[in-house]
């Protein structure tokens, strides 16, 4: 398993996470700029526009079936972030590897299981990439089809952050 792991940190660290920033002048509006293939996982209105989060650009693996790539959209009015992911869709080890621009960060994550603010994005994303057609649900409402798909829903959520190399 750590060696599987470690495939997926290093895959991970690969992919350096793509930023660009609204205030740049580079665009009118990130809304605007948002991929046509993009799948809109949540948006609400907060001071100065919009706050949105997408997934796009899901792909698997060849060397690993269960693992996706997938580029993640987090929208404010004044800043755009786009971060290359790797999403573990496997029922023994569901995962998702992200960064914050410092850390790498690896969730381990309990699809089925309990669903609170701290989680939810990771849930959404996960559900989104794993399992497209189920991307907008509430994950919190996915507990009986997770069970159906082989998730336990007993799995023990925990975070791991790994400092990135300077760049």
């Amino acid at each position: 398993m750590l060696t599987s792991l470690a495939k997926l940190c290093c895959a991970a660290l690969a992919l350096a996470p793509a930023a660009v920033w609204a205030q740049s002048g580079l665009m009118e509006s990130p809304e605007l700029s948002r991929p046509k293939t993009m799948v809109l996982l949540s948006e609400r209105l907060v001071a100065g526009g919009k706050q949105a989060t997408g997934v796009y650009q899901i792909e698997v693996d060849p060397a690993m079936p269960d693992v996706r790539r997938v580029k993640v959209w987090l929208e404010l009015p004044n800043d755009l972030q786009v971060r290359n992911d790797t999403i573990r869709c496997s029922a023994k080890a569901p995962m998702r590897v992200t960064n914050d621009g410092r850390d790498l960060i690896v969730r381990q994550l309990n699809p089925g299981g309990v669903i609170n603010p701290s989680n939810r994005l990771d849930h959404l994303i996960w559900w989104a990439v794993c399992f497209p057609e189920l991307a907008k649900q509430d994950p919190s409402t996915l507990g009986d089809k997770a069970r159906q798909l082989g998730y336990s829903g007993h799995l023990q959520e925990s975070e791991q952050r790994l400092p990135s190399t300077g760049r």
